[in-house]
């Protein structure tokens, strides 16, 4: 079950309410009567390195030096890479 408070109320008792979500109750804050946020506790996520590996599409130009930048590095586009 919820426990629900108006925004004031959630104003006045913020630090009560963090201590009730952080030990696992469901809080919501609402305004005028309806739902706005749900206050719940943070929960780390493990970071997944090359998640999106196999997901991704990108052109292989994507990775070419751009003349015009450069020309601003070395002065002119014919410049070694």
């Amino acid at each position: 079950m919820s426990y629900v408070v108006n925004i004031h109320e959630a104003k006045t008792q913020l630090s009560r309410l963090i201590e009730r979500a952080a030990r696992g109750e469901h809080i919501v804050i609402a305004k005028a009567g309806k739902p706005v946020v749900d206050l719940i506790p943070h929960r780390e996520r493990p970071v997944v390195l090359g998640g999106l590996r196999g997901r991704l599409e990108y052109d292989d130009a994507a990775f070419d030096i751009d003349p015009d930048i450069q020309a601003m590095f070395y002065g002119d586009a014919d410049a070694p890479a």
